[in-house]
């Protein structure tokens, strides 16, 4: 299926140097696309393969269209060429989907009491317990599980096996990816002499609308108070948020992340992968915290945080290492030597005033 040029652009916007009547059948990466894709150019250190991608059309920056010399295709002109791709991927997407019919499928539970969208699609071996609400137009894949209680807002998507335990809420066009464990317990315990002692978890999971959370990852519900994910969020595969946490409206965080309990992140944050965040700590809007970095403490003003040593040969960490162990005996060092200086100034102050 082809698409008009001009139509795309019609449809998203930008300017359009070029032919409108050209048919675009899909996106390409540089290096692979064809007369009949479309293509993009976001980072300056591939300038060159644009300069030689076969591409039917390429989006672009104001400052790339004028230093980019060499390709002969249309251009599409924008401030972000990067976010322009990406609604031309919905755009392509949305396109080619396949229709949905709305239904329940014969092998799904569906509790009597439990209120089911008459557009909402619930795939095979599907559970939704009493109480819960599927809205409009949702999709809940194959063997997911909807607990008591809980509710989908509009246009939200389930992909098959999430397990969205009871009192969770996510809002509308939400998406929740296969393995993702929504409202399972916080770990919540109170020790007496040495033994663990549950602590029930009764808090639920609060989700806000346009969030998306990855395979395999798990939100824990609030011990007394709900776990909050604000809308815009957007979380990868595989990361922890434990009980109790706030996670700030439109902040991403890589695979593998980790957030103690109670822990309050900011608005507009990033977090790379396998960075960790201990409980309870406050994390300001607008920190970005680099990959495989541990926040230790709380962070009250906006900016970019690092705390890892750069990789090394093991044996030059290992000497790094046994300099970091004797740091503690060289500072007492270094503060007697600065004692006996400032000793030793002081007499001979004394001396030439004599």
């Amino acid at each position: 299926m082809s698409t008009r040029l001009g139509d795309l652009v019609d449809s998203l916007g930008g300017e359009l140097i070029g032919d409108p009547q050209i048919g675009i059948q899909g996106i390409a990466p540089l290096d692979a696309a064809g007369p009949s894709h479309i293509t993009f150019l976001s980072n300056p250190k591939l300038r060159s393969q644009a300069m030689a991608t076969r591409a039917g059309a390429l989006i672009l920056s104001t400052a790339e269209h004028e230093k980019l010399n060499g390709f002969a295709g249309a251009r599409i002109i924008s401030d972000n060429p990067y976010a322009y791709f990406a609604r031309a991927a919905q755009f392509f997407v949305a396109r080619d989907a396949r229709p949905v019919v709305p239904g329940i499928h014969a092998s799904a539970s569906v509790d009597p009491t439990a209120r089911v969208a008459a557009s909402a699609v619930i795939a095979a071996m599907v559970v939704i317990e009493a109480g819960a609400v599927v809205g409009e137009h949702c999709i809940v894949g194959a063997g997911s599980y909807i607990g008591r209680g809980s509710s989908l807002g509009a246009g939200t998507v389930f992909y098959p096996r999430v397990s969205f335990l009871a009192d969770c809420h996510v809002g509308e066009r939400g998406i929740i990816q296969s393995g993702a464990v929504i409202g399972g317990d916080g770990f919540g315990f109170a020790n007496d002499q040495g033994r663990w002692i549950k602590i029930p978890q009764t808090g639920g999971v609060r989700i806000g609308d346009d969030v998306e959370i990855g395979a395999n990852t798990t939100i824990d519900r609030g011990a007394l108070e709900p776990t909050i994910i604000e809308e815009g969020v957007k979380l990868d595969n595989q990361i922890q948020i434990a009980h109790n946490c706030v996670i700030g409206a439109h902040t991403a965080m890589a695979g593998c992340v980790g957030v103690a309990g109670s822990a309050k992140i900011g608005r507009h944050c990033t977090f790379g992968g396998a960075a960790m965040v201990l409980g309870h700590l406050t994390i300001a809007d607008h920190v970005h915290v680099s990959s495989g970095s541990l926040v230790s403490r709380s962070i009250a003003e906006a900016g970019q945080y690092t705390g890892f040593y750069p990789l090394a040969k093991n044996a030059d960490w290992e000497k790094t290492a046994a300099v970091v162990r004797q740091l503690d005996g060289m500072r007492d060092r270094v503060r007697e030597l600065e004692k006996q200086l400032r000793a030793l100034s002081a007499n001979n102050d004394s001396t030439s005033r004599d």
